[in-house]
């Protein structure tokens, strides 16, 4: 099984951004690049290091869902 793994580590994507660049939206305002919906990328900066993991949960989520893949809490 496939894990989703941000392209930076884990922790500089919290420090920085989990954005790889290849920003493209879905219908559902979903990035097909780093899986934030445009709510959390806009408000990332803003957002505390909580906050930011609980980003990367849903990212790895909806990598895993995307994929067809189980998401293993």
């Amino acid at each position: 099984m496939k894990k989703f793994t941000p392209r930076v580590p884990v922790e500089q994507a919290i420090a920085t951004s989990p954005c790889i660049g290849n920003c493209c939206l879905d219908d559902e305002d979903i990035c097909l690049g780093c899986q934030r919906h445009i709510n959390e990328i806009t408000g990332w900066h803003s957002a505390d290091a909580t906050e930011r993991r609980a980003i990367l949960n849903r990212c790895e989520k909806r990598f895993a869902l995307r994929s067809g893949q189980k998401y293993q809490f």
